[in-house]
Parts: C-alpha cells; sequence; structure tokens
C-alpha cells in the first residue's frame, strides 16, 4: 500500500529504520512534471518510494527458500503484479482454502499489525500489499518465524492490484495511517478519493468493509467528507461519526504514546451496500 500507500509513510516505531535519499518536494515536483509533459497522464501515486535500511532477518527472509511460501510475487524491485489476478487462489492448498474470509491490508509498513491480526485469526487469510522491502523481508520472516499459514505477501502498487481483481472479492480491506500528505498541492495524493475508492469498492463484496484509521486530525475529517458522500458504502458509526478502534485493530506503541499525549485517532469503517 502503507500505497496507494506502502503505509505511505513510515510511522515513528518504523521512522528509525527509514532513511530518505531524496526530499518528498523534489520527489513530487519531479512527478508532477513528469505528468503534466507526458501525453498520457498517469495515475498519480499515493506513496513516495524510499530506500530504507534493511536488517539481516528481513534480507534472509526475501532469499531463503524458507519462507518464499509467503511472497507471492519478485520482492525486490518495483513488483511485477501482471499475473496476480485473484488473491483467494493463493490459499487454495492451505488450511483455510480459498473460501475463507479474505483480509487485504494496503501498505502494511513493517508489518508487526499484520502479522498480529493474522495470527490472532487463524481462520481467517490476509494478504499485505507493499512497496518497500524492508518491510516485505520483515513481515515475511515474523509469518515464518510463527508458522503462519493465512498470511501472503505482495510487492507492488495496491491500486493496480486492485483493478486486476475480480469485483465482490474481497471480504475487508483496511488503510492504517496512510500519508496524511499534509501541504495543499499533495493532497491529490491522498490515498482517499472519489476516484481510489471506486477501484477500492468495486473489489469488496457486499456488506464487506473498508477500514481506514489516521492519526492526521484534517485527513480524518477529509476522509469522512469524501467517503459519506460516496455512494455504495454506509459509514457504519452514522453519518459525520468515527468509530472506537476496533478490538481486531492492534494499538501500536507509536499510537500508545501519541494518545498518552493527548494525540488522537480516528478510525472509520464502512460498508458496502
Amino acid at each position: 500500500m502503507s500505497q496507494h500507500p506502502h503505509r505511505d509513510k513510515p510511522t515513528d516505531d518504523q521512522a528509525d529504520n527509514f532513511t530518505d535519499i531524496i526530499s518528498e518536494d523534489s520527489v513530487v515536483a519531479s512527478e508532477d512534471m513528469e505528468a503534466a509533459n507526458s501525453k498520457h497522464m498517469r495515475i498519480v501515486n499515493t506513496f513516495m518510494k524510499r530506500r530504507t535500511h534493511m536488517n539481516k532477518n528481513a534480507e534472509q527472509a526475501l532469499t531463503d527458500p524458507e519462507f518464499a511460501q509467503y511472497l507471492v510475487n519478485n520482492s525486490y524491485g518495483d513488483g511485477n503484479l501482471d499475473n496476480i489476478h485473484d488473491l483467494r487462489i493463493l490459499f487454495a492448498d492451505t488450511v483455510n482454502g480459498s473460501a475463507a474470509p479474505l483480509t487485504l491490508e494496503i501498505g502494511f509498513g513493517l508489518g508487526d499489525s499484520l502479522i498480529e491480526m493474522a495470527a490472532a485469526e487463524p481462520t481467517r487469510n490476509f494478504v499485505g500489499v507493499e512497496v518497500h522491502e524492508p518491510g516485505i523481508g520483515k513481515c515475511a520472516y515474523m509469518a515464518g518465524t510463527q508458522n503462519l499459514t493465512n498470511i501472503k505477501i505482495i510487492n507492488g502498487d495496491a491500486i493496480q492490484l486492485l483493478r486486476q481483481l475480480p469485483e465482490n472479492h474481497i471480504d475487508r480491506i483496511q488503510l492504517y495511517f496512510p500519508d496524511p500528505w499534509q501541504k495543499k498541492r499533495h493532497y491529490k495524493r491522498r490515498f482517499v478519493s472519489p476516484e481510489r475508492m471506486a477501484i477500492v469498492t468495486r473489489s469488496l463484496k457486499q456488506g464487506g468493509w473498508f477500514h481506514t484509521a489516521t492519526d492526521w486530525e484534517h485527513y480524518a475529517f477529509w476522509m469522512i467528507e469524501v467517503l459519506d458522500d460516496f455512494n455504495g458504502i454506509t459509514n457504519q458509526a452514522g453519518k459525520g461519526s468515527f468509530t472506537s478502534r476496533p478490538d481486531f485493530r492492534p494499538l501500536t506503541k507509536f499510537e500508545r504514546r501519541g494518545l498518552q499525549s493527548g494525540h488522537g485517532v480516528w478510525d472509520l469503517i464502512y460498508s458496502k451496500d
């Protein structure tokens, strides 16, 4: 995702492990100029690819065949999604099988929350999509050390992936702490927009959930305005209202520190009509 967040920004828990090699402004300015000069306007990314530190465990998981069962496509590079048109088939040979409830997390960062959720709900299948190799590697390593059988990891752009999937395919799509893109001229890069939500909701089953959470108040109210006005989904807490953090979404160390300091966190859950 993060993709489309990659978890579009790292959380504070991740920040010590992330080293930006170029400034956000220079990347965005360059991409905007490229899009403006192109004959074929491309979709604006909601994430920024960063070169980041990779620890030995993550590197091992990306290269050791022992962890290959968790990695759906190439774990290095841009993430080729060409042959991924069905997420359920990824679990056909697992204990749960392909018919089990399916959750897709967009931009899982370093994967701690995703792994915790997969371990807590062993009868539900989980797919995480991410663009940062250190996070992909760490998530695969944790899955392997816990012998999880209900999780798969995809390297690539979540929006591209969702476009390739069947309609009514996924039970839950979750987007936790995406990049808020704080500057007004960057708002077009925010993941939650009518254009992107059309792609997201298409792949959700009827009654399926889109669950997002943010610690940026402006983005929280931006999202509720976009989502409450989006046809085909319903705010589970009622129009104009946020929901309490559900038990299945783990409370991160970063989030706990923020709450102790008086910072807010806003959850929104929408179900497909």
